[in-house]
């Protein structure tokens, strides 16, 4: 599941961490354990995936001028509006893969990267009077930072740009990756002394993530990053939580899974020998927390999305594992998967009328159920869900939990919702009781005058990086080029229909009538009615008046102009997998070297086996499925959740 880089990083503002946490990088001294920053893991070259080091390149660099001026291509916004606009359809996933996929991918791609961000201000700029332009506007233009150089690039050669956390699995979102965020995380004084902190992770009352105020003087806490609600709430002190990512905050799923794995740490932690140092204590539990991400990534979160590896065998120091430039900026963001909403059930019993009120104040939809059965169901929009940590109190770690895997996700293809696409992190400049439904569909511009596009982001971030254009990109992965737009998108054609009144013959691609659509099916390939209950929940596919192939045509014209990152979301899906041709082979590279060049990978770590033979571990494992974490962190039984998280389960 970036703008920083990667799958769900939905954050568009990604900075570097604090010069007092990159001039002290931790580094532990046992040979046989991870350091934080990702240093020493391999032993020939320390440096490689640590920390503060240069994304890698596979295909060449892509600049205008061949240094660092971003490539010209069509307006991002006006592709977006073409392109990835969804019309307020809902498509979902064919395979029936839930919204754990894309959480979970969020929770790695706060583990293995973000980008280092300059004070450079790139302005994108829009056209208001595109008649395809659906929503009220600002000031016309809304704007980000360029990611940061690496020293000694951008002048005489290629700009290359920085990755900030480590390239390895190793639960960076939990832990972070210096001894000052960690000392500040672990129970005990901060006073810069690691030898008296606790083993187990500070938490607040009921097992929560701890508030920036936890410790007393908010401004002492770690650096968190804040946006949108966030930003301007008057207790944003007390509501901010502080993790090992400076993202945590960002949506309510991923302050949710960022929670689970904070207690999971704990609960280790309870279970290991009394007598044994604090230190150690702490240093095993982060072994097998790491392990257990590292095994939920492998057994059940890429084999739901489709994604064989090739078997792993060893340990291979010649693999480089940094994260490639390419898999930051294009394979890993798969925006087109998330919901617009996150919904869950839990017991009506479980909040009182002053939070109900709260959350129908904050825009949450509500239903009960049936007289006697106590339940209610709750859909919270992505707009409340972002920068509101405090919901995931209120509403409940294990209902949260359970809701994600309650429904398939969106569909991984060039559609992005317009919470994503149009609205992103902004709060409505009014709201009243008449307008509570503008909060999400078809209305939803009705509340918003702002626009952050994740699309132009995830555009935009592509070619300031020097992204290679789709078909170079192709064939740096080893796969043919392509040489027309039908053959891009799977279809029949890539011309506008000649016969059909409703369009302007004239100029199609600038008539909003190109993007409606007229066949809807379910993943049985039976046709719903359209604007039914049936196609807003169980479409899989859709036809619109147009084929993607002409409006591609028609926006780039070469297909050698395409932005790897749009060629690559508008590919047919490979039978049994969420990606088309590109986007596999992407990941696919990537995960293989995250595996095979971690020496500390569960596979070939001696120690973490030898370890978990000793009869005081007995019962302690990282060979636990998602759902055993959630169930032995949470009031959940087995009986509650599904076996497999990541799909869905039929009613």
């Amino acid at each position: 599941m970036h703008l920083v880089p990667g799958f769900m990083a939905l954050c568009c503002m990604a900075v570097v961490a604090g010069a007092s946490e990159r001039q002290a990088p931790a580094r532990e001294s046992h040979r046989d354990l991870q350091s934080l920053d990702g240093r020493d893991n391999n032993r020939q070259n320390p440096l490689s995936g640590a920390a503060n080091t240069a994304y890698r390149r596979l295909a060449p660099a892509n600049y205008a001028d061949g240094i660092a001026v971003p490539a010209e291509r069509p307006e991002p916004r006006y592709i977006s509006n073409r392109i990835f606009e969804d019309q307020a359809q809902n498509l979902f996933s064919e395979n029936g893969v839930t919204q754990w996929a894309y959480n979970w991918g969020q929770f790695i791609d706060h583990t293995v990267g973000l980008r280092g961000s300059s004070e450079e201000i790139l302005l994108m700029s829009y056209d208001e009077s595109d008649p395809l332009e659906f929503f009220a506007h600002g000031d016309g233009e809304f704007r980000t930072t360029r990611s940061a150089a690496m020293e000694g690039t951008g002048i005489d050669s290629a700009r290359e740009q920085l990755n900030t956390v480590s390239s390895f699995i190793d639960a960076w979102a939990v832990y972070g990756g210096t001894e000052e965020r960690l000392e500040w995380l672990r129970e005990g004084p901060v006073d810069g002394d690691m030898s008296n902190n606790g083993a187990r992770l500070l938490m607040s009352p009921g097992q929560y993530l701890p508030r920036a105020t936890e410790r007393g003087d908010a401004s002492s806490a770690p650096a968190m990053e804040r946006l949108g609600n966030l930003l301007y709430a008057p207790d944003a002190d007390e509501q901010a939580i502080i993790a090992g990512d400076l993202r945590a905050n960002e949506n309510i799923a991923l302050t949710a899974v960022q929670t689970l794995f904070a207690r999971e740490h704990n609960r280790i932690v309870d279970q290991l020998p009394q007598g044994w140092s604090e230190q150690r204590k702490f240093d095993t539990a982060r072994r097998l927390v790491i392990a257990t991400q590292q095994y939920i990534t492998y057994e059940e979160f890429l084999p739901s999305l489709g994604v064989a590896l090739d078997p792993a065998r060893h340990y291979r120091a010649d693999v480089d594992t940094s994260v490639s430039n390419e898999f930051a900026t294009v394979g890993f963001r798969a925006h087109s998967m998330i919901h617009g909403e996150i919904e869950l059930e839990a017991k009506a019993s479980q909040y009182d009328q002053s939070l109900l009120n709260r959350f129908d104040e904050a825009g949450i939809e509500m239903e009960f159920g049936d007289e006697g059965s106590g339940e209610i169901e709750l859909a919270v929009p992505l707009n409340v869900a972002f920068h509101r940590p405090q919901l995931v109190t209120q509403l409940g770690l294990g209902p949260l939990l359970v809701g994600l895997g309650g429904e398939p996700q969106y569909r991984n293809d060039e559609q992005i919702d317009n919470q994503l696409r149009s609205v992103l992190f902004q709060i409505p400049v009014e709201r009243t009781t008449e307008m509570q439904e503008c909060l999400d569909g078809p209305t939803l511009n009705e509340c918003f005058v702002l626009i952050n596009d994740i699309g132009v982001l995830d555009i935009v971030r592509g070619r300031e990086h020097g992204m290679a254009s789709y078909n170079d990109m192709r064939k740096a992965y080893g796969l043919a080029e392509i040489t027309s737009f039908s053959e891009m998108t799977g279809e029949a054609s890539e011309f506008f229909p000649i016969d059909d009144a409703l369009i302007d013959a004239n100029d199609p691609i600038n008539d909003p009538d190109i993007l409606t659509f007229v066949e809807l099916r379910d993943v049985d390939g039976q046709l719903l009615e359209l604007g039914s209950e049936a196609a807003d929940t169980e479409a899989v596919s859709g036809v619109r008046r147009t084929t993607l192939a002409a409006r591609l045509k028609g926006v780039y014209g070469d297909i050698d102009r395409v932005d790897a990152f749009v060629g690559m979301i508008s590919e047919p899906h490979l039978p049994g997998s969420e990606f088309g041709e590109l986007q596999l082979a992407i990941w696919k590279q990537q995960f293989e070297a995250l595996r095979d060049g971690d020496r500390f990978f569960y596979s070939w770590n001696r120690t973490l086996r030898s370890l978990l033979d000793r009869p005081e571990l007995r019962g302690l494992t990282y060979r636990q499925t998602l759902a055993d974490v959630i169930v032995n962190n949470t009031e959940l039984e087995y009986d509650d959740i599904q076996a497999n998280m990541f799909i869905s389960v039929a009613d």
